[in-house]
């Protein structure tokens, strides 16, 4: 469905000339920096995939996907979505593609919710009973009554998010493209937005690629991560393979119903993290140890009363990543 073949974007930023009328030499001087945003990144995306795309601010998230919608041209490589190249028969591309930034919104800011619809399936040539019929389906699974007569300017910012992922659905594409869909939002709002996402993935095939810089959105909606960092695709893969990469330890937390004995040294690698009167803390490296044999040994200590495993946060991994 969406083949990236070796892709890079360099910009060109003129040299600031110093001294005298320094505007006017920047303007006409040919000197340059160049900076790579992205550098051979290679990918493919099957339908019904969700994938999530993250990489720490400027790492090039947002250059790609303005390249795979057909925004940028790339300085280099290919971008294939349904076998067309987007830079070159962009109106055909973008048929089949819903877009939301999430610091940009498409609607018309001083327009009802409802106005901005109707001009967006003018746009996208949308019949006026299939529009309707998308409308009534977007409406309740994402509660847009409640504003749909109300202009842009004055929605909250979640359903400001909730009217733009409307947008991004009217002309029913094959492929949605999130740069950022849940930023700034409440607790009660992220939820309702991951819900609407999982719905359209999982009911409705749509292939998803979300960026965020929220690492709940990725661990609850994808099953799929590609991390980019300095411009270059450092992993791409599944969210369990990359914790097993990172090696990151699971802590076990043990209580005894009265007293235990911590010995010395034992034949797994186990380290002691913290003890107390009734428990002890340990942490084990999956990859070294699985979780029949640390429980084996931790009831060789004492009569056991409770466990309490606690896997690295996601987080955490990503960081390591970085």
């Amino acid at each position: 469905m969406i083949q990236v073949k070796n892709i890079s974007k360099s910009f060109h930023t003129p040299v600031v000339q110093e001294g005298r009328f320094s505007g006017l030499r920047t303007l006409f001087s040919k000197q340059y920096h160049i900076r790579e945003a992205v550098r051979s990144i290679n990918f493919t995306i099957d339908q019904g995939d969700f994938i999530g795309y993250i990489g720490p601010n400027g790492a090039g998230k947002s250059t790609t996907i303005k390249m795979l919608t057909g925004i940028l041209h790339p300085t280099s490589g290919e971008v294939r979505i349904h076998g067309v190249n987007p830079h070159r028969d962009r109106r055909s591309v973008v048929q089949r593609l819903g877009v939301v930034f999430g610091q940009r919104s498409q609607l018309w800011w001083d327009l009802p919710v409802k106005d901005s619809y109707d001009i967006l399936a003018h746009m996208y040539k949308v019949d006026p009973k299939d529009k309707m019929k998308r409308l009534g389906t977007l409406a309740e699974l994402l509660d847009l009554e409640e504003f749909w007569a109300t202009p842009v300017r004055k929605l909250s910012l979640g359903q400001r998010m909730r009217a733009d992922i409307a947008a991004a659905m009217i002309h029913d594409p094959d492929i949605l493209f999130l740069d950022e869909p849940t930023i700034g939002l409440d607790i009660s709002a992220k939820r309702n937005i991951r819900g609407f996402l999982k719905t359209l993935n999982k009911e409705f095939g749509k292939t998803v690629l979300l960026t965020t810089h929220d690492m709940d959105d990725i661990e609850q909606l994808c099953e799929r991560v590609m991390v980019i960092n300095h411009g270059e695709l450092t992993y791409d893969g599944t969210i369990q393979h990359l914790r097993k990469k990172i090696g990151l330890p699971t802590l076990i937390t043990v209580a005894f119903t009265g007293e235990f004995h911590v010995p010395v040294s034992s034949t797994h690698p186990i380290n002691i993290v913290e003890t107390n009167d009734h428990d002890v803390t340990v942490e084990i490296n999956r990859e070294e140890l699985n979780a029949m044999d640390i429980l084996r040994e931790l009831s060789t200590w004492g009569e056991v009363e409770d466990i309490h495993m606690e896997e690295p946060a996601f987080e955490d991994i990503i960081h390591r990543v970085y």
